[in-house]
């Protein structure tokens, strides 16, 4: 009786374990030249079907990958783990993927987690395009997660992406960590981290260097903490553009704590377009940020309005409440630190300035600040509000 329980808990045991494989098993090549996306799709075909977690495993190597879909949507639930130990390759031709909405697309999954990689999309050819504005592409995203829950990325580099690197779209329960992202600063349409429709998400302990946003945060964010990153070259941290549509849902809830913008556009932003719109943003605490030679440090841009089209003469519909700036110090590379050009229809309300000191050539910054009201406290350099 003994042996066969010990025999029943030896087979419950195994059948619970995760079961690994290997893309090389599947006729995967490391040479950075021979086409691995059928391999890749086979491998997943695979673990789609196991009802056991289920670990991929990408060896040390380069992996020549077309778009690649991992759609859980008729798989068997159960976690699944991509452990990359070698790089993902996009084809040096921009045009094999540049029509794409992404390279590297994972979407109705509950429980992924993707540990390591480099994925190098090759993107450099596409700006270079781009520049010369002959008509391209424009670019896929080089990692997508969409309605997914329960998702964690730690350790992954993007590194010249074609359009945005990472995406989390409608997702739930999502954490960045050790993420490395590496674009040149004047590579177009670059964000680093785009997040929308999802809640708690949290992004720690991550450097993003590239040509747009290091982080830009879209409609229908909810819960979203970012902590201890890098940003430099690039835009800065940007709630919006919001109000691109009349009806839109909202951003709430974003702690934006203990960032280093170095070299950039901007600092931390909210821009909306200058027409009417039912979103808003509200709840926002930017705390404990230094500056380096920042153009914008501090920005809340209600009139975005790029190349005067479909909004001139309008004003934003947006309302922006309850927006905290915390031990906010450093250099400013434009006389003006803080600017919060607000909307004269719905004007910013509960803003927080406390303890901002921002110079400008070793003199106290400029504030250019209009439609905004709230209240100061601590050390304040400059005064606004």
């Amino acid at each position: 009786m003994a042996s066969l329980l010990v025999l029943f808990v030896f087979f419950f045991i195994s059948s619970c374990s995760a079961q690994s494989y290997n893309v090389l098993s599947f006729g995967a090549k490391p040479d950075g030249k021979t086409d691995a996306t059928k391999a890749f799709m086979a491998v997943w075909e695979t673990a789609c079907a196991s009802s056991r977690p289920v670990t991929i495993v990408v060896p040390k190597g380069r992996f020549l990958l077309r778009s690649l879909n991992f759609d859980g949507s008729k798989c068997k639930p159960k976690p699944v783990t991509f452990r990359i130990d070698g790089s993902l390759v996009a084809p040096a031709d921009y045009r094999v993927i540049g029509n794409e909405d992404y390279w590297i697309f994972f979407q109705h999954l509950d429980g992924v987690t993707v540990y390591g990689g480099v994925f190098d999309a090759q993107g450099t050819s596409l700006w270079d395009c781009k520049k010369s504005g002959k008509n391209c592409p424009s670019g896929a995203t080089t990692i997508g997660f969409q309605s997914s829950s329960n998702v964690v990325v730690s350790g992954l580099t993007s590194l010249n992406s074609q359009m945005f690197h990472v995406v989390i779209n409608g997702c739930n329960n999502v954490k960045l960590q050790g993420v490395k992202v590496l674009a040149a600063g004047d590579s177009p349409n670059t964000d680093g981290i785009h997040v929308q429709s999802s809640s708690t998400v949290s992004i720690f302990n991550t450097k993003i260097s590239t040509g747009d946003d290091c982080v830009s945060i879209g409609p229908g964010t909810n819960g979203l903490w970012i902590e201890n990153v890098a940003c430099g070259p690039g835009h800065g941290i940007s709630i919006g553009s919001l109000g691109k549509d009349s009806v839109e849902e909202g951003v709430q809830n974003v702690t934006v704590k203990t960032v280093t913008f170095t070299g950039t556009d901007n600092g931390v932003r909210i821009k909306s377009w200058a027409r009417p719109s039912s979103g808003f943003a509200r709840d926002i605490r930017f705390q404990h940020c230094v500056m380096n030679n920042v153009g914008n440090p501090i920005l809340i841009d209600q009139n975005y309005c790029p190349r005067n089209e479909n909004c001139p003469r309008q004003v934003s519909g947006i309302k922006i409440s309850d927006v905290l700036f915390v031990d906010i110090h450093g250099t400013s590379a434009t006389e003006v630190g803080v600017k919060l050009d607000c909307s004269p229809k719905k004007p910013c309300t509960g803003i927080r300035l406390e303890d901002v000191k921002l110079t400008y050539r070793n003199k106290p910054a400029a504030s250019a600040c209009v439609h905004a009201g709230g209240i100061e406290a601590g050390f304040l350099q400059p005064n606004c509000l």
